[in-house]
Order: C-alpha cells, then sequence, then structure tokens
C-alpha cells in the first residue's frame, strides 16, 4: 500500500518532467541526450529562418531569438568544449541569418556546421561561420542574390540599400571560407539554371570543390572533427596556463 502512494507521488512529477522535454523539442528543437551528459552541445537549424517578422504557423521555421541565448549560453557554460550546428534550411531573413552566423563565427570554443538536406540562400553564410564545415554527398545549397518582401520605394537608395546587403553577404562567406569572391559572385548570378531565378544549386561534392565547404561527411565525420578541434583547444588552453 505504502509503495502504491509513493508511486502515486512520483506519476505528477514524471509527467511533469515528460512536458518539459516534449516543450523542449517543440520550441527548440533540444533535447538532453538520454546516455551521459555531453561535452557537445548541437543546435538545428531548420526549415525556414524566421526574423523580425513572424511567418505563418503553417512554416517550419527557426526563430533567431531563440538561438542566439543558445549560442550565449553554450559559450559561458564551462562543461561544453565544442557546437555542433545541424543545417536543412531554405534560408529566410537576411538579418537574422547574418547574426546567427556572426555569433557562430565569434564563439571562442570549437565549432562545426554540417549541412543535411540543404543550406540554401542565407544558409551559406550560417554553414562557413564555423571553424569546420561539413555537407552531405547528397546536400544541396542555393547561391542566389538577396531579395525584398513587400512594398519597394522604386528610388536609387532602394537599390544601393540592396547592394550593401548583397556585399555584406559576400563579404562575409569569402572570409570564413576559400571560395574566391570572383567565383562566388559567378554562381550568385547565372543565370538559366534556375527556371524561376538567378543563381546556382550547389550539390555536396562541388560545394567542396569550390571551396565553399571545408569537406564531404556526416554526422559521424562532423563529430570526429570537433573532437579533434577540442583535443587541440585544450592543448592550447594548457599550453596559456603554464
Amino acid at each position: 500500500m505504502a509503495n502504491t502512494q509513493a508511486n502515486e507521488a512520483e506519476q505528477p512529477e514524471v509527467a511533469e518532467k515528460k512536458n518539459t522535454v516534449v516543450d523542449t523539442i517543440q520550441q527548440l528543437g533540444q533535447t538532453a541526450t538520454p546516455a551521459a551528459e555531453s561535452n557537445i552541445y548541437c543546435m538545428t537549424i531548420i526549415g525556414q529562418v524566421e526574423g523580425h517578422i513572424v511567418l505563418p504557423p503553417q512554416n517550419k521555421t527557426t526563430k533567431y531569438e531563440h538561438l542566439i541565448p543558445q549560442l550565449v549560453a553554450a559559450e559561458q557554460n564551462p562543461k561544453i568544449e565544442g557546437v555542433l550546428i545541424i543545417l536543412n534550411t531554405v534560408g529566410g531573413d537576411v538579418e537574422a541569418g547574418l547574426a546567427i552566423a556572426e555569433m557562430i563565427s565569434s564563439l571562442s570554443k570549437p565549432s562545426v556546421t554540417l549541412v543535411l538536406g540543404g543550406g540554401h540562400s542565407i544558409g551559406v553564410p550560417i554553414a562557413v561561420s564555423s571553424h569546420h564545415s561539413f555537407i552531405a554527398e547528397t546536400a544541396t545549397m542555393t547561391i542566389h542574390p538577396i531579395r525584398l518582401n513587400g512594398m519597394v520605394i522604386g528610388v536609387p537608395q532602394t537599390f544601393e540599400y540592396l547592394e550593401k546587403m548583397q556585399e555584406r553577404v559576400l563579404r562575409f562567406i569569402t572570409n570564413h571560407s576559400r571560395i574566391p569572391e570572383g567565383k562566388l559572385k559567378e554562381l550568385m548570378f547565372k543565370t538559366g539554371e534556375l527556371t524561376r531565378d538567378i543563381g546556382t544549386t550547389v550539390i555536396g561534392a562541388d560545394a567542396v570543390k569550390y571551396g565553399l565547404i571545408d569537406a564531404v561527411g556526416g554526422v559521424g565525420e562532423a563529430i570526429r572533427e570537433l573532437n579533434r578541434l577540442i583535443e587541440q583547444h585544450r592543448g592550447v588552453r594548457g599550453g596559456l596556463v603554464q
């Protein structure tokens, strides 16, 4: 009888814990691993990158205001030694995507990005922002000029603004990858390949060939490389302490 009462008392706590895990998965796509606590923090960027405008509820989105606190927490947590970013995104808000990319590139801890499925549009700067980047063999990346949604004022200043925004994206990609600026512009402004747009779709090995991504690989390769970078980072820190 006592055991039954104890089990009944534990049930609300178990239910509350399960609800917390489900909420975390639904809101952030994150949950603690069931095996053991890891020194690697895995962050996913899925669907469309949502910026200042809330997208319709049927859209699969990643909200940048959720990702930025996660990156800050990973940077501050002494137990986290490396960050793995997994992308399968169609792109989205340019400034939100650049903000995420800048946050990843400014981490002091080792970081690795892995493109699975697709890393399109503003997903390209995010994919190249880490210390080492991987792309799955069948994954694709669409490189194209930025666009404006909504009302557009037909004045020279609008086009100057677009040009400046485009330059920000180009500069970030070339600074964080091995692709020459001329080749990137060639891919970005290519006509005839995309039926309803201007640009290029790059698949797996081609992204590596152009110098956009460091290597072709999957989860295993990404984690092995991240562990190697973590060991290297430990050695550097140990040398500084001594």
